[in-house]
């Protein structure tokens, strides 16, 4: 199937097809997606951004328009694709990172592994702080009951955009279609199955690899700002209560009548909120 995404650029990184977008100039900043997502999740924050920063959004690999890993997709081998992609597009100094859902936990995982490559982290409603997820995902650690749910189809695709967000105006025909067509690419299913059952069961997300990076990110010296929004129907905001006592020295804020995306359902705000952040990162 071709996939309609919006125009972005692409980059070959080992010889893999990475669909990406690069603006601005400034500071970097580095906007990773959710699971099963694309970077056109952070459009309005990217245009925003760019304005004083260099500001990069990427498909992680097998989602949107990036091809999938020859390598089984775990979050370790998520993490390392990214850094491999920051070299090829020049990203030499430490960035400013950005992770929705699953991105922040391959946010946090990049900067466990390679802590020189963030300068900040910027948790939104991220994956990592605790068990409970939707039963959406949780079903697909199932088999072979995953695989028949990743079948495309516009009514699945039309629940998952409104569970997605409070405010069901945001779920367009657009982020519709294009959820359908990411869907329907060969390798999507395999790619999600992949993911989910190597992070969680249908009892949940694991602990141990939780345990692991949140002691891990624990002990980084880095900024860290964490949020949430108040009605997040995929991981719910009592994970914002877990993060703050794992992370204790972050900065956290919860987003009043909001879904799992406040980059988009909170964009002004969202903007000022990290703009803040980072101003008070820079003081000595």
């Amino acid at each position: 199937m071709t996939v309609s995404l919006p125009r972005a650029a692409e980059l070959t990184v080992a010889g893999r097809r990475v669909r990406c977008r690069i603006s601005g100039a400034g500071p970097a900043v580095v906007l990773l997606h959710g699971i099963g997502r694309t970077l056109d999740d952070f459009t309005a924050q990217h245009e925003l951004l760019a304005a004083d920063h260099r500001v990069v959004s990427v498909d992680l690999p097998g989602h949107g328009g990036s091809a999938p890993l020859d390598a089984p997709h775990t979050l370790p081998a998520l993490a390392a694709a990214v850094a491999e992609f920051l070299d090829a597009a020049g990203v030499d100094r430490p960035a400013h990172l950005v992770g929705n859902s699953l991105g922040g936990a391959v946010a946090m995982r990049l900067a466990a592994d390679e802590p020189s490559r963030a300068a900040s982290l910027a948790l939104v409603n991220s994956a990592g702080f605790g068990r409970e997820v939707t039963v959406a995902l949780r079903l697909l650690a199932l088999r072979p009951l995953g695989r028949l749910l990743l079948r495309p189809h516009p009514a699945i695709a039309r629940r998952t955009e409104l569970a997605i967000f409070r405010d069901p105006a945001y779920a367009t025909e657009e982020r519709i279609a294009t959820a359908l067509a990411v869907a329907g690419q060969p390798h999507a299913a395999r790619v999600m199955l992949e993911l989910v059952r190597s992070l969680g069961t249908w009892r949940g997300v694991r602990l141990q690899w939780r345990a692991e990076l949140l002691d891990a990110v624990a002990a980084l010296d880095v900024p860290t700002l964490v949020v949430w929004g108040d009605r997040d129907l995929i991981l719910p905001a009592t994970h914002l209560t877990a993060a703050r006592s794992r992370l204790p020295r972050a900065r956290t804020h919860l987003f009043a009548d909001t879904g799992h995306m406040p980059q988009i359902e909170r964009a002004e705000e969202f903007h000022a909120l990290l703009r803040d952040f980072w101003a008070d990162a820079d003081r000595p």
